[in-house]
């Protein structure tokens, strides 16, 4: 059984079961997602969250497609729900028994008697588009499979409580046509066989959300049931059904998951032409994550630039965010050999570039927001390992305009008091009431962690993008010396961060209350970044101190555990949550750089490949095939938060590959 898999034991276990999510994504920042045992748990779950302004304006169209299965005189229900009050009806998770990914399709077997049936859901890419199968794989007899599909329409973030809403439903013999409201685009379903089965549309109210309830949120919501499929199906056939985002032609089932599964082949053969002889050597959970890449690129076309491309930050609730896209892009698109993409997104993020500033999130209503300082300069880190990878001048050229700027604006000051300090050369960053760091929780108008001040993996980054920059100018025939004596000044001014006492870096320099002592992970980027601000005594006692104090096998811990504030357990309301992100949980992403540094230190690359391998588990732990955003800071360091996060997966991908290519 690899870690994509579950079996039949862990699959008639619903407390397992239910807690193991699934995600299928359609490139446009719509998606799929629900528990392999099949009952809707968050509000984020459902068939068909279709993006309507990729890669936003997403909104859940069908929450799911219930089989019952008629065989040798005995109806079996495959379906599992919750409903408030406690009730679990029906039960289908009793007939599941092996849950697996094929590429990045799930695949659930059900067992009723001696039949068995496979279902798998997928999304056509570029189209709000969601199928969903049932393959007789084996049985006696023919089986008559009837497919009851359900509707909303809703805001991703919201809950739907119906009231007295009707929809206007229309089963057709091809299909069930469902407008929500006047106006509005419908749903539209069709099945590649079989026939529609005229049903009165009925609500069913008070479906039971567990996890919004741990949440502290609303968690309950009602979904309309709107008709029926309907057919015969023999063993060795299937029948498939396909919900849309406005009108359905008829289509091939067969013909939509060999689609599919040529994209995923696509990927997969990418990064082996990529990775070359690395690949044969591969570790399983590799292949994998670069099919759990593809699931966080997304178009962001528009007028101005069709081709645009940007990065979800996590699903199911992120958008795309700038520093998560800039951070995320090595691993995603150069790891896994698709330099295009890291091409469109990095021209992309170059015409969104504002008073130096990179935005820091794209809400649902599209709106760029600037309130962050590492954004801009984790872009230049990506544009130079792209133009490592590539060599390419002509991209290099066009955005180095967007490059100089950044450099420009930080050195002279821009928003929210971003600005080089003249008296040592290090940039500050910082005002009441505003996080701009990657620790960046805020709870009404509390700060969490506000750093303000020099923060020391903001500034090894300055010092990473001046240099870089120095690079980018000389490959140009631009006068590079501006950028040069600028990075020596602030390598020269690194020495203050050190911290004699406690053998480790500052966290921030010069904040409102002085020198910030805290042991957190930040330093680490001192060492994993490619510039030299400390000896290579300090840092391998950075990675001596990180090893000791916050690695777990989840990733990095935010905070040191003898720290009085550290939390080690991340759950409550939206407020305990919060106050404990950045204050003990543990960061997938995190692992990457400290892998990285570990090798650079050690240079022992079996060591650091098992501390990757630790790392992957997380395969297994949240949404099967994919990695998660956060761990309890606490063993068993339970996955928490986002369970399908970019930078987590970009991070393992990224290390893998700078260790093979350095081994």
């Amino acid at each position: 059984m690899t870690t994509c898999e579950l079996d039949r034991a862990l699959c008639g276990e619903l407390a397992v079961s239910q807690a193991r999510e699934w995600l299928v994504t359609n490139g446009l920042g719509g998606f799929a997602a629900g528990t392999v045992a099949g009952p809707l748990t968050r509000r984020y779950h459902g068939l068909l969250f279709a993006a309507r302004t990729p890669p936003v304006g997403r909104v859940l169209l069908c929450p799911k497609i219930d089989a019952e299965i008629a065989y040798d005189g005995t109806t079996y229900a495959l379906a599992t729900d919750l409903w408030r009050g406690g009730a679990v009806a029906p039960q289908g998770y009793r007939y599941l028994t092996g849950f697996r990914r094929e590429g990045s399709v799930p695949v659930w077997t059900f067992t009723c008697a001696d039949a068995r049936i496979e279902r798998r859901v997928w999304m056509e890419h570029g189209v709000n588009r969601t199928y969903v199968e049932h393959r007789v794989v084996s049985a006696r007899a023919p089986l008559h499979v009837t497919l009851r599909v359900f509707v909303n329409d809703r805001d991703l973030h919201a809950l739907t409580h119906a009231g007295d809403w009707t929809m206007q439903v229309d089963a057709t013999p091809d299909g069930i046509r469902v407008v929500p409201h006047d106006g509005n685009a419908p749903i539209v379903l069709r099945a590649d066989r079989g026939s529609v089965v005229a049903e009165t549309p009925v609500w069913y109210r008070d479906f039971d959300y567990p996890l919004e309830r741990e949440r502290g949120l609303d968690d309950a919501e009602d979904h309309l049931r709107a008709g029926a499929f309907d057919a015969v199906v023999a063993p060795g056939e299937a029948i498939t059904v396909a919900v849309a985002d406005g009108e359905l032609e008829p289509f091939d089932g067969a013909s939509a998951l060999a689609r599919r599964r040529a994209r995923d082949d696509e990927l997969v053969a990418s990064w082996r032409t990529s990775a070359g002889k690395r690949a044969a050597s591969a570790p399983d959970w590799v292949v994998p994550l670069v099919l759990a890449a593809d699931q966080f690129v997304v178009s962001r076309a528009r007028a101005d630039d069709p081709d645009g491309r940007s990065v979800i930050a996590g699903y199911p609730w992120f958008a795309d965010w700038g520093r998560d896209t800039a951070i995320a892009l090595p691993g995603l698109a150069l790891a896994t050999g698709r330099t295009d993409v890291a091409r469109a997104v990095l021209r992309t993020f170059a015409r969104f570039v504002d008073r130096g500033m990179l935005p820091n999130t794209f809400p649902e209503d599209g709106a760029a927001q600037y309130n962050t300082v590492d954004a801009a300069l984790w872009y230049v880190h990506a544009v130079r390992r792209y133009f490592d990878a590539t060599r390419d001048g002509w991209v290099l050229a066009e955005i180095y305009p967007a490059l100089r700027n950044i450099v420009t604006a930080y050195t002279s000051g821009t928003r929210f008091g971003i600005r080089v300090d003249p008296a040592d050369g290090l940039l500050r960053a910082g005002e009441t009431g505003v996080q701009l760091t990657w620790m960046d929780a805020k709870v009404g108008d509390w700060v969490v962690t506000p750093r303000i001040g020099k923060p020391v993996e903001v500034n090894a980054l300055w010092i990473a993008a001046l240099r870089a920059c120095e690079g980018f100018a000389t490959t140009l025939g631009h006068d590079p010396l501006p950028f040069a004596s600028a990075a020596r000044r602030a390598e020269t001014s690194f020495e203050r961060f050190w911290n004699a006492q406690r053998g480790c870096c500052y966290d921030v320099l010069d904040g409102p209350d002085g020198d910030d002592a805290t042991v957190r992970p930040n330093q680490i980027f001192a060492v994993a970044l490619p510039v030299d601000v400390l000896d290579a005594a300090r840092r391998r006692t950075i990675v001596e101190l990180c090893a000791a104090r916050l690695w777990t096998p989840a990733g990095l811990r935010s905070l040191d555990p003898r720290d009085p504030r550290y939390t080690g357990h991340y759950g409550g309301d939206q407020t305990a949550r919060d106050a404990a992100y950045h204050q003990g949980t543990v960061w997938t992403w995190l692992a990457g750089p400290f892998v990285q540094a570990h090798r650079r230190v050690y240079g022992d690359g079996a060591a650091s490949a098992a501390l990757l391998d630790a790392c992957a588990t997380g395969l297994s732990a949240d949404a099967l095939g994919t990695l998660g955003e956060i761990a309890d800071g606490d063993a068993p360091f339970a996955a928490r938060g986002a369970f399908a996060q970019a930078w987590s997966v970009a991070a393992l991908l990224d290390a893998w590959l700078q260790g093979a290519t350095a081994s």
